[in-house]
């Protein structure tokens, strides 16, 4: 990850500290806290190492999909209604397990673009 510069302030609180920053930083560090783990994992190469072509690309879309929705601040089913899919289909889509049509990717990218100018 590139190196970001951040404006925090520390605040004391009744005894605790407090990090207030923008909340456009916080969407931010949120939509890479889960990086690691939680978002469907690459497949790995065969022998020669050729990459399944059809699962890497599910796999790359659904992680694109999933790191723009959390920097939108959306839940899946928020992104769903926005886009004017079912809450299901955008499952699938960010497990990688189905491949979606232009018209799908079309809805997902106007809500995500629709969701993020809301946010300036």
């Amino acid at each position: 990850m590139a190196k970001v510069a951040m404006t925090v302030k520390i605040l004391e609180l009744a005894g605790k500290r407090w990090a207030i920053m923008p909340e456009k930083d916080y969407k931010r560090l949120a939509a890479h806290a889960g990086e690691k783990g939680d978002w469907p994992a690459l497949p790995k190469p065969d022998a020669q190492g050729n990459f399944p072509a059809v699962e890497y690309a599910r796999a790359s879309l659904a992680r694109k999909i999933i790191k723009a929705r959390r920097q939108a601040g959306l839940t899946q089913v928020e992104l769903a209604r926005r886009a004017a899919i079912r809450p299901e289909t955008l499952n699938r889509l960010e497990k990688g397990k189905t491949t979606p049509d232009t018209a799908t990717i079309a809805k997902i990218e106007r809500a995500l673009e629709t969701a993020q100018a809301g946010e300036e």
